[in-house]
């Protein structure tokens, strides 16, 4: 887990700001992949105390656009967060309870970016997403 001067680095290299509620955000997507909004509000607020739902969401803005963070959202979920960034990996969701959990892409570099038909476009990013049932349900579901 990166520390508070690691993240002071970060936001400096991407030409942001260091300020505390960056910081604390920063800090909770690295503690809590793939949570949601209001998760990071509660571990936010949590650190710093009363911060603004608003404040929260233009942080998490910036530092997306800045590519400190990535913002998922699988179909039928709120919107996501997550710091793994720079790569091109994927996400299994379980179908019952919502767990997302990171998955490699499958093999080479960047094999997923390779269209069978591009269609022009110039395509920098693919997005797989694998549906099933994480361990948990599974076992609860065959007991």
């Amino acid at each position: 887990m990166p520390t508070t001067s690691d993240f002071q680095r970060m936001l400096r290299e991407a030409a942001l700001r260091v300020t505390r509620p960056r910081v604390a955000v920063l800090s909770a997507v690295h503690a809590h992949p793939h949570a949601d909004t209001d998760s990071i509000i509660g571990v936010v607020r949590a650190d710093l105390g009363e911060v603004s739902h608003q404040a929260v969401y233009d942080v998490l803005r910036a530092l997306t656009a800045a590519g400190l963070l990535r913002r998922i959202e699988p179909p039928g979920s709120v919107a996501r967060y997550e710091a793994r960034v720079g790569d091109n990996h994927h996400h299994v969701v379980c179908r019952s309870c919502g767990v997302i959990a990171d998955v490699d892409c499958a093999v080479g570099t960047a094999p997923c970016l390779t269209a069978s038909d591009d269609h022009g476009f110039a395509i920098d990013e693919a997005e797989v997403i694998y549906w099933g049932l994480c361990p948990g349900c599974s076992t609860a579901l065959s007991s």
